[in-house]
């Protein structure tokens, strides 16, 4: 807490900008000097586990670098995943632990399913980083894509927990861009399968951006 209070800078820290709920103290640290300080202690899951229950966004942030990616079991799940209540936290979780999780394959079953947005982004963002991404997690991805971009088009539907019908469909739309980018860069059959699945697809109506990005990433028409 003292190193990181010593690097405090409150213009920073006014001036961020991330979708979700905001922090309960925020002394506006910035990312890679939050990483250094917590890589630089040893890894402690109760300490992370302690950390993650304080309402200061770098403390919390510092917990997905101390956490101990074997201990995160099943029944932990909830527990990672509430503390995901912005953009920012869902990224670093994604980064800095999630990706090392051995059951990575158990928590996207569970979370891409879900209606918890960032939850949705932090895992996809996580599986974007993995070396070896499962193929099977093209289908599972765009149907999250399809069923946010839903309800960006609903004109009945509300926010969930702060972030906008179109706020969400874009963080699920970034995330799926990433994964299915990695996805399609491993082989051949990957790509065919992942443009045979968009261009099978009734058209997006407000995720527009996943055609774009996709077509020059994967030299596709889409």
């Amino acid at each position: 807490m003292a190193a990181m209070r010593r690097e405090r800078n409150g213009a920073v820290a006014d001036d961020m900008r991330f979708y979700g709920a905001p922090y309960g103290l925020n002394y506006g640290v910035s990312l890679p000097t939050v990483r250094a300080i917590a890589r630089g202690e040893e890894k402690d899951h109760e300490f992370a586990k302690f950390l993650l229950c304080q309402q200061v966004r770098e403390l919390r942030l510092a917990a997905f670098y101390l956490a101990e990616p074997d201990k995160i079991t099943c029944e932990e799940f909830d527990l990672w995943g509430d503390a995901v209540i912005n953009s920012e936290a869902a990224e670093e979780i994604a980064f800095a632990l999630l990706r090392h999780v051995p059951a990575l394959d158990r928590l996207f079953d569970e979370w891409v399913s879900g209606e918890q947005v960032l939850r949705v982004y932090a895992v996809l963002m996580a599986a974007a980083r993995v070396a070896e991404p499962r193929r099977e997690w093209i289908a599972s991805c765009w149907q999250a894509v399809v069923r946010f971009d839903a309800l960006a088009a609903d004109a009945a539907a509300t926010s969930d927990g702060g972030i906008s019908p179109s706020a969400a469909a874009h963080l699920v739309a970034v995330g799926a861009v990433a994964l299915l980018s990695n996805l399609g860069l491993k082989s051949e059959e990957n790509r065919q399968e992942i443009i045979d699945l968009l261009t099978a697809s009734e058209r997006l109506r407000t995720s527009t951006l996943v055609y774009d990005e996709l077509s020059w990433r994967l030299d596709a028409k889409l």
